[in-house]
């Protein structure tokens, strides 16, 4: 009755079904290793995190440009402060407000954004404390720039004068008349009146979007191996049940059938 499975058709099928279920336990085991790669990135990440609380502050040149290697590093910088700006719709400890960012302009000629700290409410210029006059040497945890509409970072325009939707050179650049750098720090102990920012991890090293895309997709491939699985037993159980009945006299002859029509005229 089984005589069908050793047809060209039937070696076809065989053939795609041992060739597609591997292919779908493999693909389905490296997106889980993806996902599970990105686990553990996370958890190195916030580790690095807090070690680097008590690591001794380096230069800022000594850590740039920043990866994923030194963001969260403590870095300390002298220069004197500048522009200041507010970066609205912040969170901390769960409560809206607002990052208070002031450029340090350092003898390189560029300046460093800082995040002095943050304040809670409506981003309001006339709550914000000065920052300090003269040359000030300032420690901070330091941050890759921002990217617009990732992570939670408002991409939103129209922003009024002295305010910005993102921590980024690229941003900051059209807001300035100097170079800015590809980073910033968030002070570890706030100026006066306001709340420290807390670091965070380096990008594509938490689990986000891209992360549970991954798991996602795990399940999809495991799904495909077991349709294939389906699909081929269903399809051996319908060719199995034709056998039998063509081997009962179940299913017509089609060629009986042929030569019992009547002959047009």
């Amino acid at each position: 009755m089984y005589r069908f499975l050793l047809t060209p058709r039937w070696w076809g099928i065989n053939v795609f079904v041992l060739l597609a279920i591997p292919f779908c336990i493999f693909m389905g085991s490296w997106q889980l290793s993806r996902f599970e790669a990105r686990v553990e990135a996370h958890r190195s990440a916030d580790r690095q995190v807090e070690t680097a609380k008590t690591e001794a502050a380096r230069p800022l040149a000594d850590l740039l440009p920043v990866d994923q290697s030194t963001s969260g590093k403590r870095a300390t910088v002298t220069g004197r402060y500048a522009r200041q700006l507010l970066v609205p719709d912040r969170q901390v400890d769960g409560k809206n407000g607002f990052y208070v960012l002031t450029l340090l302009r350092t003898d390189s000629g560029k300046a460093l954004p800082v995040v002095r700290g943050w304040l809670p409410g409506r981003a309001d210029a006339a709550r914000v404390p000065a920052p300090p006059a003269g040359e000030v040497t300032v420690t901070g945890a330091l941050q890759a720039s921002e990217t617009p509409g990732d992570n939670g970072v408002s991409n939103q325009g129209g922003l009024p004068s002295g305010q910005t939707a993102a921590i980024s050179a690229a941003s900051l650049v059209n807001l300035v008349p100097y170079p800015v750098y590809d980073a910033w720090i968030t002070l570890e102990k706030a100026d006066s009146g306001m709340t420290a920012v807390p670091a965070t991890a380096p990008d594509n090293s938490g689990l986000d979007l891209k992360a549970f895309q991954n798991l996602g997709y795990t399940g999809e491939w495991f799904v495909f191996a077991g349709f294939v699985v389906f699909m081929w037993f269903r399809l051996l159980r319908r060719e199995a049940e034709f056998a039998r009945d063509a081997a009962l006299g179940l299913v017509p002859d089609p060629e009986e059938e042929a030569r019992q029509q009547p002959t047009a005229v």
